[in-house]
């Protein structure tokens, strides 16, 4: 009998550690989906997407949702679906022309219907939901922007966010507005489109979606890492210009991000398809659903751990402390460090890549490169790129400029 109770719990041990070694499996493949989310992507094509904006436009003319661009989207032809851009983690991205100029139509859902709808809208059964008081509803934005950004800001900055005038229609412009409230990407572009010139204006919207200028975005299959065509059609002295402008145009971004907000904007997903460079080689962020502001970074941040690799959150690391198996809610390495690892090490990592540039001058600039984006620190440490490494960048690179706008006065 003993032998057999002990069988039976040698039976029962085996059993609970194969469910916990399957579990385990099932947790690992959960969190490295949530990791890399791009190992599954989402086909994108043309038939579904023009699928999409019918559905949207089919709800504008049931009268579920508006916006200053459902007209020439859905009536008079003014905004025209061109191509597919990307899906991504049910997110909607495409290609259109409005009016002769092209723009990206972009949702973080497909469907109108799968944003959760406004619960005020839903208990006011007065017509148009006119019932509802002003301050109510300014409480409820402020509570969805606290949400998204993790910041309290005062009603008088919710300008670009609020749906407008009452009257008729007001019930879906509320609905729309609210779905696109619940976007946090749409939500960082609207309140930091007058503030800021390295991210995309919001154009205008319709229901769920809205509509930003289109750029070309960066891609590691450029040389260059982003189209430069029309900056230096010809290569040479000209591309080494172009992309000593575009370098000094991210450092304006790193200074402007860490030191111009109340909080500093954390990117935590840095890689060229992210970003676009304008005609004038101003460098603009163009796609921010991984920006945090500081303390929003501080939250996403804190979580429990093992070990310093689970403090890790695409590029933005913390570090674990063992005392309490907790990640600390500092950051350890900043926006400029990864730019230096991800962008600036293609451009200046080889002191053979350009040749328009002295070899010293190419030197010095792989170096500081190298010490800008080494994350090593001492004993391996984690540490963010300091205030120096970030002006030896700058003074190397105007030095650059300089050489090469004396060489152009060469015969």
């Amino acid at each position: 009998m003993a032998r057999a109770a002990r069988s039976g719990r040698c039976g029962r041990r085996a059993l609970l550690a194969a469910a916990a070694w399957a579990a385990g499996w099932v947790l690992a493949a959960a969190l490295l989906l949530r990791a890399r989310p791009g190992i599954v992507p989402e086909r994108c094509t043309d038939e579904k997407s023009r699928r999409i904006l019918a559905a949207l436009c089919q709800d504008y003319r049931g009268g579920w949702l508006m916006g200053d661009l459902c007209e020439d989207l859905c009536v008079e032809g003014e905004l025209l679906y061109r191509r597919c851009l990307y899906y991504e983690r049910g997110k909607k991205v495409l290609q259109a022309q409005w009016r002769g100029r092209p723009v990206v139509l972009k949702s973080k859902r497909e469907a109108f219907s799968s944003f959760p709808p406004l619960g005020l809208l839903q208990a006011e059964s007065g017509q148009g939901a006119q019932g509802v008081p002003e301050a109510e509803l300014l409480l409820i934005l402020a509570g969805e922007v606290k949400n998204a950004l993790g910041l309290e800001l005062p009603n008088s900055s919710m300008g670009p966010l609020w749906p407008g005038r009452r009257g008729p229609g007001w019930r879906r412009q509320l609905a729309s507005a609210w779905s696109l409230l619940q976007q946090e990407e749409y939500v960082y572009f609207s309140l930091l489109q007058d503030l800021s010139h390295h991210v995309l204006p919001v154009l205008g919207s319709c229901g769920h979606f809205y509509a930003v200028e289109y750029l070309a975005a960066g891609s590691p299959r450029h040389s260059s890492l982003f189209p430069l065509d029309e900056a230096a059609p010809q290569g040479g002295r000209a591309q080494a210009k172009a992309i000593s402008h575009i370098a000094l145009s991210f450092l304006d971004m790193v200074s402007h991000f860490d030191n111009d907000f109340s909080h500093r904007l954390h990117l935590c997903d840095i890689k060229p398809e992210n970003f676009a460079i304008r005609s004038d080689l101003t460098v603009v962020a163009i796609d921010v659903d991984m920006a945090f502001f500081e303390p929003k970074m501080r939250e996403i941040l804190e979580q429990n751990c093992t070990g310093d690799e689970d403090c890790n959150f695409f590029d933005c690391f913390s570090k674990c402390d063992l005392r309490v198996n907790k990640c600390g809610a500092q950051r350890v390495n900043s926006n400029l460090q990864v730019i230096c690892d991800k962008i600036f090490r293609h451009w200046f990592s080889s002191t053979l890549r350009s040749s328009a540039i002295s070899f010293p001058l190419r030197l010095q600039l792989k170096r500081a490169v190298w010490e800008c984006a080494d994350a090593g620190g001492p004993a391996g440490n984690p540490r963010p790129a300091t205030p120096d490494v970030f002006w030896k960048l700058h003074r190397l690179l105007q030095a650059s400029l300089r050489e090469l706008q004396e060489l152009e006065k060469q015969p």
